[in-house]
């Protein structure tokens, strides 16, 4: 049992390091390909590449684990839905207490007056 997922393990950080080359070497033959081009920018090494994919992933992407972005929403939704009537005004009144409206105090907020 222990031997399967050290098998399993392995494939998956080969699996991890192919593809990370295989993306680095993508990014480097776009970036020399285009960068040159249209900035005037130097070619670069494919440690380089690594580099840049590397900081485009902590800034635009972070360390998250895919598949499980939006889970709390799939969450809220189903105690949405099993809470009653009461029990959503509540939640709707205790959420505007707490954040109020945008550019409103909570103490100054009242419902709009219909004419």
């Amino acid at each position: 049992m222990k031997a399967r997922w050290v098998i399993r393990g392995l494939k998956i950080a080969a699996i991890a390091i192919v593809a990370v080359t295989v993306f680095g070497f993508i990014l480097m033959n776009l970036w020399n390909w285009l960068a040159p081009a249209i900035f005037g920018a130097r070619t670069i090494t494919f440690w380089q590449a690594l580099g840049i994919l590397i900081l485009s992933k902590i800034l635009f992407g972070g360390f998250g684990r895919p598949g499980h972005r939006g889970h709390w929403r799939d969450r809220m939704k189903d105690r949405w839905a099993r809470m009653s009537p009461e029990e959503r005004e509540r939640f709707r009144q205790g959420m505007q207490n707490r954040c109020g409206r945008a550019g409103v105090a909570p103490e100054e907020f009242s419902e709009p007056k219909r004419v």
